[in-house]
């Protein structure tokens, strides 16, 4: 990256152990970045994506980790440096949709558990890796389209809470530009992973997606990508819209 010299990237991705997470970490791992993938459950699912950065010749740690808690944060980037060096990059990846349906049905706790990870454990990524990068670096935040659709009978809150991503996305872009440090935000659309209930949702809405289809894993990376590369270096406080023209 332009703004971090010769320095190795080291970049911390959450919910790196499938989907768009997966994807993202091998694109890094393909543009020389050695990457921490951190991971909710499947230790086994993160394990394969850190051989695959491997097998790519750089270098992974697989790190359990609950966003949504301050100090399983601060263990995160612990490890991840003591294992990869200075962190220089973060993507905030790591996502549960909670409820699916209308608002009037939603389970409470299911809602509280999805604006935990969706938008405080963000916060707290965020916090912690502003404080480690004293020679600056980049963050990516990955939103949705759903933060302007509102994703009616759906998941409304869900919706709320990457409108809220969009808004620290700007916001800390500009508390934090004059340390170097860099805050992008990437907003998919409908895309082909396991996130969603239903497994053919994807297919269900390409009707109504201008270019016809679900996106793939990969282009969203793609474009975390090159937000954390040095062409990006005069991008901050952008929400890149990656949804087939929805």
């Amino acid at each position: 990256m332009a703004e971090q010299g010769e320095r190795q990237q080291v970049t911390v991705v959450t919910g790196g152990s499938r989907g768009i997470g997966a994807a993202i970490c091998l694109r890094l791992a393909a543009e020389g970045h050695d990457v921490a993938i951190g991971y909710r459950s499947d230790a086994e699912a993160a394990e394969a994506v850190a051989e695959g950065v491997r097998a790519l010749g750089r270098t992974a740690a697989a790190i359990a980790v609950d966003t949504a808690d301050a100090a399983d944060v601060d263990r995160l980037f612990d490890t991840a440096a003591a294992q990869l060096g200075p962190v220089t990059g973060l993507v905030n990846n790591a996502g549960v949709s909670g409820p699916v349906g209308p608002l009037v049905d939603a389970d409470p706790e299911g809602m509280r558990q999805a604006l935990e990870v969706n938008i405080l454990g963000y916060l707290l990524c965020a916090r912690r890796a502003i404080g480690d990068m004293t020679a600056g670096g980049a963050i990516v935040n990955i939103s949705s389209a759903a933060a302007t659709l509102g994703s009616p009978g759906t998941y409304v809150h869900y919706a709320a809470a990457k409108a809220a991503v969009d808004a620290m996305t700007v916001g800390l872009s500009k508390e934090v530009a004059a340390d170097g440090i860099r805050v992008n935000c990437v907003a998919p659309g409908t895309i082909w992973t396991d996130f969603h209930a239903d497994p053919q949702r994807p297919a269900k809405v390409a009707e109504i997606v201008p270019m016809g289809r679900a996106g793939q894993p990969e282009e969203i990376a793609g474009a975390v990508a090159w937000l954390l590369s040095g062409d990006a270096s005069y991008a901050t406080g952008t929400v890149m819209r990656i949804a087939g023209g929805m």
